[in-house]
């Protein structure tokens, strides 16, 4: 069994993940754990929440089933955790959009209190964002363009997916501090605002990485940005957002963690970490969230806590001098 562990975790790449742990696991026992995922299957927030709920369940010795809940942006399935028992059978994996996004922007129609109701976990990565443009912008770099615009106010645009999204929040944050004069267009579906810059229809946009860089690296698609901390690997080439001074210091990204309800026992919290923290830290898991565009970062307890409020006041503060709304 502890050699099953061992390859289990240390396997290479997706496949140790995802097809040998299942295979190589030994019948569990107790309940199932429910993992909400409040968006829907198939995307990158389900597919990292997959990968880890399989070697979790096999150190775990108990199932771990992942339950897509989707709607209203993701507050429909967060707000099901919310109101769950807090002894350990239902979790949520998430990212910041319904837990610090929508409570700031749509108050009146979320229905949980994201510090009161919730006890953050465990996060593992954070997925960045990416300023692309289509080819033949008037300017290669966010510096040179943002020097264009002012000459040429009202002429550029960016599109996101969806209007009060934490795209959105980061255009309006780059626009409050370098002053880039570029106008918001919402669509419904990122892959639809990747088609249009790709066709020419979008001048620019603000999109994850894992959903644009292989278009960046095809050169089908030219990036002028990435909000991580540090440039990342999958895109060494292109500056962060911090390296403007205008922007000095400033990270936006979202974070993927798991979530309990608030009042889940200690000792039960630690055993979640202390299994979670264990594959999230391997490195077959590293390398799989370095795959799709997500740097690895692994946060736990207090200081996953401490994440989210400072991501909430940032972005309270966004959306506090842009005036912008959800309507």
């Amino acid at each position: 069994m502890e050699l099953n562990k061992r390859f289990c975790l240390k396997g290479l790449g997706l496949a140790g993940l995802a097809v040998v742990c299942p295979l190589m696991a030994q019948p569990v026992a107790g309940k199932p754990v429910t993992v909400i995922v409040p968006f829907a299957p198939g995307g990158a927030i389900d597919g990292v929440a997959r990968q880890l709920a399989a070697p979790v369940a096999q150190l775990l010795g108990q199932a771990w089933v992942v339950d897509n809940v989707t709607g209203a942006f993701g507050t429909i399935g967060t707000q099901k955790v919310a109101h769950a028992a807090a002894d350990g059978q239902t979790l949520l994996f998430a990212v910041s959009s319904p837990l610090n996004v929508a409570p700031v922007l749509t108050p009146s129609a979320v229905r949980y209190d994201s510090f009161r109701d919730f006890l953050p976990l465990t996060a593992v990565g954070q997925m960045p964002f990416a300023v692309v443009g289509r080819q033949g912008l008037p300017a290669d770099t966010l510096e040179g363009l943002i020097r264009w615009a002012r000459a040429h106010p009202g002429v550029l645009n960016f599109g996101t997916d969806g209007r009060g999204s934490l795209l959105h929040i980061t255009g309006e944050l780059i626009h409050l501090r370098t002053g880039l004069d570029w106008v918001h267009v919402p669509y419904k579906a990122a892959p639809q605002v990747v088609t249009d810059v790709l066709g020419g229809q979008l001048d620019l946009a603000i999109l994850p990485v894992a959903l644009v860089q292989q278009h960046v690296q095809e050169g089908r698609m030219k990036a002028l940005a990435v909000s991580a901390a540090q440039r990342l690997g999958v895109l060494p080439q292109v500056p962060t957002l911090s390296e403007l001074p205008a922007m000095k210091g400033v990270a936006l990204s979202s974070w993927l963690g798991l979530l309990a309800p608030a009042g889940l026992r200690q000792s039960e919290a630690d055993r979640l970490n202390q299994a979670v923290g264990k594959v999230a830290g391997s490195e077959a898991f590293r390398q799989m969230l370095q795959a799709r565009g997500i740097v690895p970062q692994l946060i736990q307890g207090p200081e996953f806590e401490r994440l989210m409020r400072s991501e909430r006041a940032l972005i309270a503060d966004v959306v506090r001098q842009s005036g912008m709304s959800a309507e």
